[in-house]
């Protein structure tokens, strides 16, 4: 079998994993894992922006009030703070890196051109037009690419992680590698690194409606589970108030930032809505605007709700929105000068592996960072643009951890065993995938969405139990493919949203509940610890 050895491995290639594979790069011998195309992430497709301190109008104490604020009592203060004053200098880096950010013209009085979304007090919010997701991506690809440490490996996808416990040894347990599908060959090899961070984005696919890319599956969230590592709020699960509403668009997203600058949320006869539920209007946290909007609709019987900023001048709305304004132009929507139809979707996980704010986990030597990691940044709601400066800030103080334990030593006394496929067989079955996967999706849907009962979540567990029953068969008896991956891994984290969302006993941010509308006066966490998690 195919084995590679590094000092370190970096499983994702968004911002978090390539911030971590730049500055490990420093240290030693750096591999990237990446499902598919290196630039296929969920940070290419942010489109809002990075949210910092950047001025002498804002403070870092103002960043951290709003941060406590849509996290509704549930973010760690100590975490908030470290890694919003970490901020600037991040962003200094990323701006060396090559990343361009907007910048107002000497008209305007110079400086980057700040935004404002939802939750904000202050315009923080740095941006690349309403691409910023992707200006990031194509400038630390490039910066990636240069340097000769860093080996980056498209098309394969960690099938589970490898541990000194799971190969029955007594010493202190720690990830000594991965069992890898190469997508392309379909052989498995093994990747061996002595430090592995693990930086795979979200799950977005776990529904069946999402502002996400088709590479967010849960995998980091599943493969960390299946090692052993306890999952935190799984239960707060955000969805993006306004994504396009069109029976040809897929996931595609209007960002919050538009209505940052004036859009209002309005009804089929174009009037304000948002006013109702909460004084901030449209420019409520994302918790509360996707709850009114998902209200109205059932409400009133209508299939989307409205965006509208037909107010605002057409060079100026097509100037701040240019790749919004070219795609909803392709659905034979003028943002200018029509309403936007928009409903809401899964977009961001507040929850994850439990880690701390360098990535650390209970398994010494592996590390979880960005939206794959539950840090206590965004408690119980994120707030807007924050998740960007996480990935960030949380891969350089990832790096500087590991720099401080010195030289990685690979353990080539560890032997890893072949891959066992076990009497599997190519599979004649793949519609069996499909549907499975869809299913699963529709379940999540329909009873762990926006506003959960009780009833609705035990139906939700029920299903989940038989299909995984069904993937676990399926699984076992075909050889292995990115499709089966992917659902073993949606699957095993719906569940731990199902059992994370049944266990709490109140509704707070994300997390509304029927059967308890009240919020509890004491916060805590969802800790999901059982032993050695589940291997399928």
């Amino acid at each position: 079998m195919e084995s590679h050895t590094f000092d370190y491995l970096v499983i994702g290639s968004g911002i978090a994993g390539l911030m971590s594979a730049l500055h490990l790069s420093r240290l030693g011998r750096v591999a990237v894992l990446t499902k598919r195309e290196a630039f296929e992430s969920n940070t290419n497709y942010a489109q809002g922006g990075i949210a910092c301190v950047m001025t002498d109008e804002d403070t870092i104490d103002r960043h951290v009030a709003d941060t406590l604020d849509a996290g509704a009592g549930l973010c760690d203060e100590a975490v908030v703070r470290q890694i919003l004053a970490e901020g600037p200098a991040t962003i200094a880096e990323l701006i060396h890196t090559g990343i361009r950010f907007s910048v107002r013209s000497d008209a305007e009085g110079g400086g980057y051109d700040l935004g404002r979304e939802g939750g904000h007090t202050k315009r923080r919010v740095l941006h690349a037009g309403d691409l910023t997701g992707r200006e990031i991506q194509v400038s630390l690809l490039r910066a990636v690419a240069a340097q000769p440490n860093i080996e980056v490996m498209e098309h394969c996808m960690v099938i589970d992680l490898i541990t000194t416990s799971w190969l029955g040894l007594d010493d202190e347990n720690r990830c000594v590698g991965a069992y890898v599908l190469c997508r392309q060959t379909r052989k498995i090899m093994t990747v061996r690194a002595p430090f592995i961070v693990l930086a795979t984005g979200g799950g977005g696919k776990t529904y069946l409606y999402t502002s996400n890319p088709d590479v967010a599956t849960a995998d980091g969230l599943a493969l960390s589970w299946r090692a052993g590592v306890a999952i935190r709020n799984m239960e707060f699960i955000q969805f993006h108030p306004t994504c396009l509403f069109h029976p040809k668009a897929k996931s595609f997203l209007i960002s919050e930032a538009i209505r940052g600058e004036g859009a209002e949320l309005v009804n089929a006869a174009g009037e304000p809505f948002m006013q109702r539920y909460d004084r901030r209007g449209s420019l409520a946290p994302r918790d509360i605007v996707a709850r009114a909007i998902d209200n109205e609709m059932k409400s009133t019987g209508q299939a989307c709700l409205y965006l509208d900023i037909r107010h605002k001048q057409p060079d100026f709305v097509h100037g701040r929105f240019p790749n919004i304004s070219r795609t909803c132009k392709g659905f034979g929507i003028d943002i200018a000068h029509d309403l936007i139809p928009v409903v809401p979707a899964a977009h961001y996980f507040c929850g994850g592996v439990s880690a701390g704010v360098d990535g650390h986990t209970t398994i010494p030597g592996f590390y979880v960072i960005g939206e794959a990691a539950c840090t206590g940044l965004h408690g119980a709601n994120r707030l807007a643009s924050n998740s960007l400066l996480e990935g960030a800030v949380c891969a350089r103080l990832m790096a500087r951890s590991v720099a401080a334990m010195g030289t990685p030593d690979a353990r080539p006394d560890i032997r890893i065993p072949r891959w066992q496929s076990h009497g599997a067989v190519p599979s004649d079955e793949e519609i069996v995938v499909e549907h499975n996967w869809n299913e699963v999706r529709q379940c999540m849907w329909d009873y762990v969405g926006i506003v959960r009962t009780n009833r609705r979540l035990e139906r939700a567990a029920r299903r989940i139990q038989n299909l995984r029953q069904e993937i676990r068969e399926y699984y076992h008896d075909y050889l292995v493919t990115g499709d089966i991956l992917e659902l073993r891994n949606i699957a095993a984290v719906a569940a731990l949203i199902i059992r994370s969302a049944q266990s709490r006993k109140e509704s707070r941010g994300l997390h509304y509940t029927l059967d308890y509308p009240e919020t509890s006066p004491v916060a805590h966490d969802t800790v999901i610890a059982d032993p050695a998690g589940e291997k399928v």
